[in-house]
């Protein structure tokens, strides 16, 4: 399926009917308060469900209980030694570039801005880091799994919040689609994949082709889970390059409410890092991976860092030498990353197991407005040709 933007203009009209109708059944009943506190204790995949839920939850929750009948399960073990030998990296790349990335897209966050809370605006990333530490783990799609509870909850959550801008009236439809639509959930799908293989490659962490291709299938099959079309997903990482270059050629730009969730990132990460020493070294990484355009939209302040932090190829390749020599050497360094990435859930979570509730309503206090193996190194391909000239 070759991506243009008439196709792309197609898919900002479909949303998710499945999950949609299944929420719009909860509302509809008054339902969702009592389903929140019953899905407090479904979370791990197999577990009998609760008693007591609607027929509709019901209904959901068996049919998209299972990973898709398509799934090449040896591509997704060779995702899950990725993510053990980059287990650390990809954390970086995630909270740092892709985080970020969401941010430029102005209509991304004005709805990210919709859903925040301004007295814990790590909400998001302590979510979206358990998500992918649930991911992660060796049965992440077994019977006793907690990352498919966690991936229906998601999809959930998508659909109240897709109802609830259009209920409240914070959402122009004719002029942005429809909200969370089938176009942006594929968007993040390529935030959390190909722009994370991108940053690997801007920090100097060797991946080799079949890593990449593994590493961006998982996340084709996260997004059949969470609700996009298979069919409109791109197949591989050539289509994904051009999906890529062409969804943030076609949204990406400044906006306040870009701004404010940047600030609170960098607010949020600088209380992450110990001591105040290192600091400037948050907003100069995310400098350093988005590029100064996109930094600047954002108005990510500049430090004494933006100089030093080149030189974080150097030091990690050095380290990934190191991994290459010694097999000893890689064991430890892989168990020292997954310490330093379970610090790093356990700082954003303060220790909490996030639930994903479907909210009941939105935070008015933003005032958001509606408008417009070594097999050999994996490098980036050029920008796609899918772009216009202008570009």
């Amino acid at each position: 399926m070759t991506v243009t933007p008439e196709s792309m203009d197609a898919l900002r009209l479909k949303g998710d009917e499945l999950t949609d109708a299944t929420v719009e059944a909860l509302f509809a009943r008054g339902d969702v308060g009592r389903f929140n506190t019953l899905m407090r204790w479904f979370t791990q995949a197999g577990q009998p469900l609760p008693d007591g839920l609607p027929d509709e939850v019901h209904d959901y929750l068996r049919t998209t209980a299972a990973p898709p009948d398509w799934v090449d399960w040896d591509e997704m073990e060779k995702a899950r030694l990725f993510f053990i030998d980059n287990n650390v990296h990809v954390s970086t790349a995630l909270s740092f570039a892709s985080m970020p990335a969401c941010y430029v897209v102005p209509h991304v966050a004005r709805l990210l801005s919709a859903t925040h809370s301004l007295d814990y605006p790590s909400k998001r990333m302590a979510e979206t880091g358990q998500f992918t530490v649930y991911l992660m783990r060796p049965d992440a799609f077994e019977a006793g799994s907690r990352f498919l509870p966690a991936a229906q909850k998601v999809r959930l959550l998508h659909a109240a919040i897709r109802r609830d801008l259009r209920q409240e009236g914070l959402w122009d439809e004719a002029a942005l689609g429809v909200p969370i639509c089938q176009e942006d959930m594929i968007g993040g799908q390529m935030m959390f994949s190909i722009q994370v293989l991108d940053a690997l490659h801007r920090m100097g962490i060797h991946v080799t082709n079949e890593g990449a291709e593994a590493y961006y299938y998982t996340w084709r099959v996260v997004g059949a889970i969470l609700g996009v079309d298979p069919a409109s997903a791109p197949a591989d990482l050539t289509a994904a390059r051009d999906f890529s270059d062409l969804y943030m050629a076609r949204h990406m730009g400044p906006s306040e409410e870009g701004v404010k969730l940047t600030a609170q990132l960098i607010e949020l990460y600088e209380r992450v890092v110990p001591g105040t020493l290192l600091d400037p070294l948050v907003p100069a990484l995310i400098r350093y991976l988005m590029g100064d355009t996109s930094a600047d939209w954002l108005q990510v302040p500049r430090s004494r860092w933006d100089t030093a932090v080149n030189l974080a190829p150097v030091l990690l390749g050095m380290i990934e030498r190191i991994k290459e020599g010694s097999p000893l050497a890689a064991m430890a360094i892989d168990r020292l990353d997954t310490i330093v990435t379970n610090f790093e859930l356990s700082s954003l979570t303060r220790g909490r197991v996030m639930q994903y509730a479907i909210p009941e309503h939105l935070k008015g206090e933003f005032n958001v407005a509606s408008a417009a193996p070594a097999a050999g190194r994996w490098t980036p391909p050029p920008l796609s040709p899918q772009l216009p000239d202008s570009v």
